[in-house]
């Protein structure tokens, strides 16, 4: 079973996904370590170093790469993994699921704000500005996002996200 976990940044997908993997009993891959692992380099410095679209482009193949080349997995992508080429089609067309885990707002920044420094595309925004930047992004981005599967409630506990998805998949 293939299945890859969507959703805005600090929705929850690494630490749901280990969870969700754990309990299937199949390998999870968090696909920005996995780029990281592969470059060896953080996305920090990929992003610094070579920009966005340069990373866009290597983040597609890595997608693509882990899809193809594993019969079951649980994937976590990038918040914006899914809007960029034909990333949403790929995820659709080599998942059997494709899960958006969906987050209010407040409850997004409230998660991003603690951890701004390992966010290349928010760590320079003040924290005033968060639920804006938050806001307009998620807009552009919710098009894909709902294109998943199943969509999932992200603001509970790890454990009890895991058990809705277990749901929808079994």
């Amino acid at each position: 079973m293939k299945v890859v976990l969507l959703g805005y940044m600090a929705s929850g997908k690494s630490t749901v996904g280990r969870l969700l993997a754990s309990e299937l009993g199949i390998p999870f891959l968090d696909l920005d370590s996995y780029i990281e692992e592969q470059e060896k380099k953080s996305i920090k410095t990929i992003f610094s170093e070579k920009g966005e679209i340069h990373f866009r482009k290597l983040e597609h193949q890595m997608l693509a790469k882990i899809l193809q080349e594993n019969a079951s997995v649980v994937l976590s992508t990038g918040g914006g993994t899914p809007c960029y080429g034909n990333n949403m089609q790929t995820i659709l067309e080599e998942a059997d699921h494709a899960i958006y885990l969906q987050m209010a707002i407040p409850d997004l920044v409230e998660r991003i704000a603690r951890e701004k420094e390992n966010r290349p595309l928010v760590k320079d925004i003040p924290d005033a500005d968060l639920p804006e930047f938050v806001g307009k992004h998620l807009f552009e981005r919710i098009p894909y996002y709902s294109q998943a599967h199943h969509m999932i409630n992200g603001k509970g506990k790890p454990e009890a996200v895991v058990d809705e998805i277990k749901k929808v998949l079994l």
